[in-house]
This record gives C-alpha cells, sequence and structure tokens, in this order.
C-alpha cells in the first residue's frame, strides 16, 4: 500500500491535465469563428446546405449539418480537430482514402489550434445531452 500512494501522488497531476479536449473551451469565442470561417457553408444554425447527403454535379457533397440531424456527433474529437485543420481532401489523403471528394477547406491557416477547439466546442455545445453522452464516447481518452 505505502508503494502505490506514491505512484498515484505522481499520476494524479497527469490524470488532472488529461481534460477533454473540448471542455472548458470558450464557446463565445467559438460562436463568433464559426459565424466567420464555417457559417457560409454550414448555415448560420449548423443546417448545413440541401441534400447534403447526395453527391454534386462535381462528386461534392454538400456541406453537412453540425447540429444534431447530421454526423458531427458520429466522430471522434481528434478526426473532427483534423477535418478542420487539414481540410477534408488533405485528411483522408494523409489516411490513405483515395477517389474522396471533399469541398472542406483545411481552416489551419487561418485559425489557432485553439480556435479550432473553441469552434468545435461551440458545436458541441448546440447539441442534446444524449447526443453530447453518444459522441463522447468516440473518445479514447475518456475510456468510454
Amino acid at each position: 500500500m505505502t508503494r502505490v500512494l506514491p505512484v498515484l501522488a505522481l499520476l494524479w497531476p497527469a490524470l488532472a491535465i488529461a481534460d477533454h479536449e473540448l471542455d472548458n473551451r470558450d464557446i463565445g469565442n467559438g460562436r463568433v469563428l464559426y459565424k466567420e470561417h464555417c457559417a457560409s457553408c454550414h448555415g448560420v444554425r449548423l443546417e448545413g446546405q440541401p441534400n447534403w447527403q447526395e453527391p454534386g454535379k462535381d462528386g461534392i457533397l454538400p456541406a453537412p449539418p453540425h447540429d444534431e440531424t447530421g454526423h458531427t456527433w458520429h466522430h471522434d474529437n481528434r478526426l473532427l480537430f483534423d477535418y478542420t485543420k487539414l481540410g477534408g481532401q488533405a485528411l483522408m489523403e494523409a489516411m490513405g482514402i483515395t477517389g474522396f471528394k471533399s469541398g472542406m477547406q483545411g481552416l489551419g491557416d487561418v485559425m489557432s489550434d485553439d480556435e479550432i477547439w473553441d469552434v468545435l466546442a461551440y458545436i458541441r455545445s448546440s447539441w442534446p445531452d444524449r447526443i453530447r453522452k453518444i459522441q463522447a464516447t468516440r473518445n479514447p481518452e475518456h475510456g468510454q
């Protein structure tokens, strides 16, 4: 028992800082940044573009909704972050997925990492509790 306590004491700070990426973010800043960089495609109310599940004539899917009716919450935080930072096409290519066309441009040149996390936290804040809980299970750092 005496050996366990020092180990727990050493691990405690690491456990305390192993916070969820979307917790303790600036939701107000995320809302402003969303309106500035995302709403023109994904909608002011996060509603997405019409027929977002059907590719256009160019083979690219319209921008999906980020509210609970879309599929954003089906993905883990890291994928959402990377997709936003790098852009859809670049991320898919980096993952070795070819033939996928994405209209999502990377925002890593116009927003900092913290700003991207703020936007994602704002999007998450719009989801009902039930959806937030489901999405949280997709994040391995929570062990859920």
